[in-house]
């Protein structure tokens, strides 16, 4: 595999004449830099005006290798031809190297350029760029290439040392300014200027104080005007380490090499710097794997509309109330700060009321406004602000949190944050996490990337509080009230979401945009006067697990569920109503010449569930064959001549509509080794929020169980 490297562009704040004389210092040998041994010259001719200088050597170093390896290469040295070229009329340098020693079984090639800066003549620019493709090399391949790059990165943090030597060497002498070129006609052959200028392949400049300045000054120099690319489409080490952070130069190479590919590829608006670099430390820096995943996300925003999801998204009131999160000042390190009350969040209602598609763009716009905030932070503190810090509280966490259908949402916006938003996350601070958080985080854990989980700081009780806790994180003076602390935190309490409020199928999220969330996890269904709402489900082996969790918006509902070896039709059909429209969501399989006990047989009790309850359950199947869950309309049954009807059902049929009723129901299938241990994850209502009512069915036929919430 052939490795790259390319440089960001280095800035001298010194004239282009008075840097090649720097480096006319090092040759023909350089005691600043041990590896470089000497330099003979080959070649050297000029032009007949003077502009154009070249001079070719052969350069001699002393790689640092194991003197096993040395031995079996049978060389102590190693060899590189270097080609110089410097056109004082143009004012630029190119640099050519390639090495002599072991040409047929290694490869390295480099080139370096210097050149004014476009935006002030009085500065020199520099690039270097290089690759090494190891052929063979008597079985050592892997150790030589990593040899070459230890090598080749060392001393390019060397090189940027030894210039800055030579330059400050010049100055005090008392060489601040040399003479640009001129033709010979204008003032005749200027020998003096007409340097030999020999410059090592290692050799990277650094970034000097502009001439005359002060240390203040020149320290000052790294505000946004000054960090600014001498090209658009180049990055210079200024901005680099002003707005992303200290890079290596492998890194800043891989970061400045993306970014080159998606300028080449992607016409138009790429992402920004902070961006790209995120995913490739979400890949190690790995440029093929980084280049993927940044491609496919970027493919996913386009498709998606993301980069307009701040202007276009504005969140439904009933997230304002409910939703309990909001953006906090900032954490220590100057990150952003996101606050997360999640135990006192109904996520359960917020699922039903709004649907994943509302709460997965909610979250989308949380992260969009997170980069936004870490870069007005950047600008705010003078330093590299790429993350930001979420603080959860867990105060209220119980088994309602691990609702099934809840837990695959929340894996699905895991999913997408982590494909998307790579690295944005600096630290996860969980505060008063109870008993049962080791349940959810055995549950989620394993979505979340190594990377990530490493940030998570976890505290349980009141171990948050005190040294060791939030304080080193976050000042004192931001810790919110609820945490004991003095600052007034505008982050909503939450609360349970009034059923009322809960979505169906003809109150649609908003279809202004592309749905992200193509696959809902509730369904809605109107269950007729005569018409029941049937769903099947096919099981291929016994043992398996059905289960199912509703909520019953509007009338009573009679819920069975049947077994049948043959397969039901599926047919939309007509209840005996007056009036002429018949809901659509309305599925019914069973047909009427079927007879109960013959064509199919029940499997379950039927279970009477009243408006505004909530039912979950499960049943473990004995055979195979097709398992058909059904709702039907609740009414008070035919009364003997000797009884009276029940108060409570003669109650119930004046309160509910004559005609329909409305549910939203979801429902899976696992295997009975899957179902091990979520069983918890089906009774969500045992929580704060909702009681849980001695309502349990059995079947002598299955093991199963049904629970009520009011």
């Amino acid at each position: 595999m052939v490795q790259k490297y390319q440089s960001p562009v280095r800035v001298y704040k010194y004239p282009f004449e008075l840097v090649m004389a720097a480096y006319e210092k090092r040759f023909p040998t350089c005691p600043e830099i041990p590896v470089f041994l000497g330099s003979e010259i080959l070649h050297e001719s000029r032009s007949d005006d003077g502009a154009i200088h070249i001079i070719e050597r052969s350069c001699k170093l002393n790689v640092d290798a194991p003197r096993l390896l040395k031995k079996i290469a049978g060389v102590e040295y190693v060899f590189f031809i270097q080609k110089n070229t410097v056109n004082w009329k143009e004012r630029t340098l190119r640099i050519e190297a390639h090495n002599e020693t072991f040409a047929n079984r290694v490869v390295v090639l480099e080139t370096c350029s210097y050149s004014v800066h476009p935006e002030n003549e009085e500065w020199t620019c520099f690039e270097q760029s290089a690759s090494l493709d190891i052929k063979s090399f008597f079985g050592f391949e892997s150790t030589v290439e990593k040899i070459a790059m230890k090598q080749y990165t060392s001393n390019i943090k060397r090189g940027k040392e030894v210039i800055e030597h030579y330059l400050k060497e010049l100055i005090s002498q008392g060489i601040t300014c040399i003479p640009r070129w001129t033709p010979p006609s204008e003032s005749g052959q200027k020998d003096e200027q007409t340097l030999a200028v020999g410059h090592d392949a290692d050799d990277v400049p650094v970034e000097c104080g502009a001439r005359g300045t002060t240390k203040e000054q020149a320290g000052s120099s790294c505000s946004l005007t000054e960090a600014v690319s001498p090209d658009a489409d180049k990055l210079d080490a200024d901005y680099i380490e002003r707005y992303l952070g200290q890079l290596t130069p492998m890194q800043e190479s891989c970061l400045i090499r993306l970014r080159q590919w998606l300028q080449e590829t992607h016409k138009g608006k790429i992402p920004k710097d902070e961006h790209i670099l995120r995913f490739l430390r979400a890949r190690d820096f790995n440029i093929d794997k980084a280049r993927e995943m940044l491609c496919q996300s970027l493919t996913w925003r386009k498709q998606y509309q993301v980069d307009y999801i701040l202007q276009s998204w504005r969140p439904p009131a009933l997230l304002d109330e409910y939703y309990t999160g909001g953006w906090h000042y900032q954490d220590r390190d100057g990150r952003p700060l996101y606050i997360l009350r999640l135990g006192q969040m109904d996520t359960k209602g917020l699922v039903k009321a709004l649907g994943e598609e509302s709460l997965l763009r909610h979250v989308l716009s949380i992260n969009e406004e997170g980069q936004k905030r870490c870069e007005e932070n950047t600008n705010l503190f003078g330093r590299p602000i790429t993350s930001w810090t979420c603080l959860v509280d867990l105060e209220g966490l119980n088994m309602r949190h691990l609702w099934r259908p809840g837990v695959k949402a929340l894996l699905r916006i895991i999913e997408v944050v982590e494909d998307n938003y790579p690295e944005t996350l600096g630290r996860l601070l969980i505060v008063r996490a109870p008993r049962v958080f080791p349940v959810l985080w055995t549950l989620v854990s394993p979505f979340i990337n190594e990377n990530t989980r490493q940030k998570f700081l976890i505290y349980s009780g009141n171990n948050y509080q005190g040294p060791g806790g939030l304080v080193d994180y976050v000042d004192k003076d931001v810790i919110p009230d609820f945490l004991g602390g003095d600052c007034v935190c505008n982050v909503p309490e939450g609360g349970l979401v009034p059923k009322s409020l809960y979505q169906t199928d003809e109150e649609p999220e908003n279809s202004d945009h592309i749905r992200l969330w193509t696959e809902t996890i509730y369904h809605s269904a109107s269950v007729l006067k005569g018409a029941p709402h049937e769903i099947v489900v096919e099981i291929l082996e016994g043992e398996s697990v059905i289960t199912w969790d509703f909520d019953i918006l509007k009338g009573d509902v009679v819920f069975s569920l049947f077994h049948s070896k043959r397969a039901p039709e599926t047919s939309h059909k007509e209840a005996t109503l007056p009036s002429t429209s018949i809901a659509g969501d309305n599925m019914q399989l069973i047909d009427k010449t079927w007879v109960l006990g013959v064509d199919y047989s029940r499997v379950e009790s039927p279970l009477v569930c009243r408006e505004g309850e909530s039912i979950q359950g499960s049943h473990v199947t004995r055979w195979p064959g097709f398992y058909i869950l059904q709702w039907k309309m609740h009414g008070p049954l035919p009364c003997s001549g000797t009884s009276l009807p029940r108060v409570d059902d003669v109650l119930a049929s004046l309160q509910v509509s004559s005609h329909k009723c409305k549910i939203i129901y979801y429902y899976e299938v696992l295997a009975s080794k899957d179902f091990r241990g979520s069983m918890s994850s089906l009774e969500s209502c045992n929580s704060g929020f909702s009681q849980l009512s001695g309502a349990t069915t059995s079947s002598s036929q299955s093991q199963s169980s049904s629970h009520l919430s009011r």
